[in-house]
């Protein structure tokens, strides 16, 4: 049986300076990403941490992050690199990732491709402190300045996420009161997570394989009481895509990521809003088609309609095209 929020929250909260936090960084085979985002961590303000590092893309691009990157960031900081016993996903690899640190206090879920900002830790690990939440989410903002998310809805009648945010200046205001009121998940690009909220959510689920796999998981811990938090101080900058081409132009995007978020919209509906699913299918199907041919993206509509229909059938896992 899952535990409560409150039965698993026991022992007393560890004060946010103190917390020993594990980073989980997911690659496949983008090397100069990870080189980036090792350098922006060896300037946060908070030095509690290690890093742990899951490569996905095979034994070449591990053996070359293990020649190119340090053990130790310039504070002492661990850097661990693992190879995934084959490509496990996103979620799989963040859950192997977490499984190697079973002793820190906290598990930060960060992209290769950001460049988290010095404060950024510090402020995730202070409302967590607070006790009331048990995950912690930023803004994150696009190289242009603009925000992509402070956190996001989702609209299980549509099968769709509402991102908080989107398209906002980075320098405008932000009601962080409203925002954690509004959010049923957390932007899986940057998010910290407790030791209370693993135990009663347990890990990711690995058959989403990429996209919407922290939609989902968010999601199943608000059924089991857990809030999610956000801190207005923190801020990460998302070069968003770089491995997967999910953010070229919708008439160049590549099949796998348009395919996967399309099954994976309608799988989030099925495992966490089963009684509205024939609606969302239908809705997703009109939205997908609002989305492409709108814009004379034929190719992709049929990679959506493929990803659609794989999630109406429950497929689940890697995509088996090549």
């Amino acid at each position: 049986m899952a535990k409560s929020a409150s039965s698993a929250a026991t022992g007393g909260a560890v004060a946010g300076s103190d917390m020993h936090v594990a980073v989980a960084i997911v690659g496949y085979r983008n090397l100069e990403d990870i080189v980036t985002c090792l350098q922006t961590l060896g300037r946060l303000e908070h030095s509690r941490f290690e890093v742990v590092i899951c490569e996905n893309g095979g034994s070449e691009a591990y053996e070359a992050l293990v020649r190119t990157l340090p053990k130790t960031l310039p504070g002492g900081q661990g850097v661990t690199v693992m190879a995934a016993p084959r490509n496990l996903g996103y979620a799989g690899g963040v859950n192997f990732a977490i499984a190697a640190a079973p002793e820190a206090d906290a598990w930060w879920v960060l992209n290769p491709d950001t460049e988290p900002q010095p404060g950024l830790l510090s402020a995730c690990l202070a409302r967590l402190a607070r006790g009331d939440v048990h995950a912690v989410g930023c803004t994150i903002y696009l190289p242009n300045g603009e925000v992509q998310s402070h956190g996001g809805r989702w609209r299980p009648w549509l099968a769709r996420a509402e991102v908080i945010g989107w398209g906002e200046r980075i320098d405008g205001p932000v009601d962080a009161a409203a925002i954690e009121a509004a959010q049923n998940f957390l932007n899986g690009a940057c998010m910290v997570v407790d030791r209370t909220f693993l135990e009663v959510v347990g890990p990711m689920r690995e058959d989403y394989f990429l996209y919407c796999e922290e939609v989902e998981w968010c999601l199943r811990a608000q059924a089991r009481g857990i809030r999610l938090g956000f801190a207005p101080e923190g801020r990460c900058l998302h070069h968003a895509g770089t491995t997967t081409g999910s953010h070229a132009s919708l008439r160049e995007r590549p099949k796998r990521p348009i395919y996967l978020d399309e099954r994976n919209k309608v799988l989030v509906t099925r495992d966490c809003f089963p009684a509205r699913l024939p609606v969302a299918i239908l809705a997703a199907l009109a939205l997908l088609f609002l989305r492409f041919a709108s814009r004379g993206a034929w190719r992709q509509v049929g990679y959506a309609l493929e990803g659609w229909w794989a999630g109406i059938v429950n497929r689940r896992g890697p995509a088996t095209f090549g």
